[in-house]
């Protein structure tokens, strides 16, 4: 089992409580495989020998990911049943203002200083999901990729100089992307561009990290899910990216997609030699994130609106409010995917071009 003792496992199985103190979950229990409600950690079964598993796609034939909060039987029967446990909870809307805050509040502060800092170094972007993290663990080595000139470098060392963090930054090049794709398919079994271009800046940071004698990085994956980071759930209903007609369903709706997202970042850090540590996605967040009504979300201009309050505790008022691009654009990765494919003749007129320059990366 990973990421929480059988135990815990075992009373969250036996109870049905989705959220039951952990920072996820996946393995075996009791003759079954089980993932839990966020699919924090990545799980497989094998369709060509049923009866095998595996954390690590790679280690499958044809490997078939294990749906979050299900459970499927060890079988030889490739048609067992794989059935839902848990369900992520829809609890009523926060009527308190100064509770909801103060129980984000809480929930990061508590998450981020539990952070054991052995062996662990922190990707820092210099926005405010890195950055509190980073305050949790200020004695960790920071480190940002991108190609130099990139908004996410410049927005690391501002970050990291007004924090007092070390700071140590990982520059991209054509020559390490051309080489990371290959390695990067071949851990998701992905080829589709938003994928890799999510990933590239990370694993290579990551293989830095690794190469520095460091095994693990904290991340601050899933606040911008949590917290209403997004553009499309600031934007809700009028966005077409979204069906919720408001900003609280908008922000669920992305919740949704995490055990997808996370699968990809948490494969693709372990291809690169460290585990990931996710303190912003531990249980007790994503219960104080679930009620925040739309204000607390977006409020204008500004999103994450809660986890910026909570941030104004650990962090100078530059970075909490700090804006940043999504990585691929923050770090030049989407650009330099395509400026490499264009120049490989793969040229915007071709449908699908960037993954047709993927594909022949891997063959």
């Amino acid at each position: 089992m990973r990421g929480a003792d059988e135990s815990v496992v075992r009373q969250a199985l036996a109870s049905g409580d989705s959220l039951p103190g952990t920072a996820g979950f996946a393995g075996v229990l009791d003759g079954q495989l089980v993932r839990d409600v966020l699919g924090r950690q990545p799980l497989f079964w094998d369709r060509d020998d049923p009866d095998s598993w595996a954390f690590d796609r790679r280690d499958l034939s044809d490997p078939v990911s294990v749906p979050a909060g299900y459970a499927r039987p060890i079988s030889s029967d490739a048609d067992s049943e794989t059935r839902a446990v848990w369900t992520l909870p829809d609890p009523p809307v926060a009527s308190d203002r100064d509770e909801a805050l103060a129980a984000v509040r809480d929930a990061v502060l508590e998450s981020v200083r539990d952070i054991d800092d052995d062996g662990l170094a922190v990707a820092f972007s210099g926005g405010v999901d890195s950055a509190v993290v980073a305050a949790g663990v200020p004695d960790a080595p920071c480190y940002v990729a991108g190609f130099e000139g990139s908004h996410d470098i410049d927005a690391a060392r501002g970050a990291a100089d007004a924090m007092g963090l070390d700071l140590r930054v990982v520059e991209l090049t054509h020559d390490a992307i051309e080489r990371a794709v290959p390695e990067i398919v071949a851990a998701l079994g992905r080829t589709n561009p938003m994928d890799v271009q999510i990933v590239l800046p990370l694993y290579l940071l990551a293989e830095q990290v690794a190469a520095d004698g460091y095994d693990r990085l904290a991340v601050g994956q899933g606040a911008d899910e949590l917290f209403g980071g997004y553009a499309k759930v600031a934007k809700a209903p009028d966005d077409p990216r979204v069906e919720a007609e408001t900003t609280r369903g908008a922000a669920r709706e992305v919740i949704q997609t995490l055990p997808d997202q996370l699968e990809r970042d948490v494969l693709v850090l372990r291809a690169a030699g460290v585990e990931p540590v996710a303190p912003l996605l531990h249980d007790r967040v994503v219960e104080a994130a679930l009620p925040l009504p739309g204000e607390l979300l977006v409020d204008g201009d500004r999103r994450k609106v809660a986890l910026r309050e909570a941030a104004h505790e650990v962090l100078p008022e530059s970075v909490a409010e700090k804006d940043k691009k999504a990585v691929q654009y923050g770090t030049y990765a989407s650009r330099e995917l395509d400026r490499l494919a264009r120049q490989a003749g793969f040229k915007r007129r071709m449908d699908d071009h960037v993954e047709k320059y993927v594909r022949s990366l891997v063959e």
